[in-house]
């Protein structure tokens, strides 16, 4: 049995958190792909799905600064969160079930196709 719950606020791009059977998605869209995705996986059509993998686009590094006592700062480092990640037919995918594409997503999927091209990660990448 499926559970749906709506939470109250909407986020600044009009998306309410939906929880559907114990789990907190983003958007009623990413619930819907996350349903179908775990029928899939139940049938045996994929295999090794996981919600939320993070991939490091770049790795955080320290930098001279003159603005702290140690003499550096630290920079963080880019990730990019996959709403989605699994196995199909022998190939890894990241998926990402977007309405809204900000310009910071555009920039990090960008970022995240090219590791992809670079060989760097072995992957299919399908934005829905």
């Amino acid at each position: 049995m499926v559970i749906e719950r709506n939470m109250r606020a909407l986020s600044k791009y009009k998306n309410r958190k939906v929880e559907r059977g114990g789990i907190q998605y983003d958007s009623k869209k990413e619930a819907a792909r996350g349903a179908i995705l775990e029928l899939k996986q139940r049938a045996g059509e994929v295999s090794e799905l996981k919600r939320q993998v993070k991939f490091v686009l770049q790795e955080s590094f320290k930098t001279p600064s003159k603005k702290t006592k140690q003499g550096f700062e630290t920079i963080k480092e880019i990730a990019y969160i996959a709403d989605f990640t699994y196995f199909m037919g022998g190939q890894f995918y990241i998926e990402d079930v977007k309405g809204y594409k900000t310009p910071e997503y555009k920039l990090k999927a960008k970022m995240l196709r090219k590791k992809i091209a670079d060989g760097e990660i072995d992957a299919v990448f399908l934005e829905s």
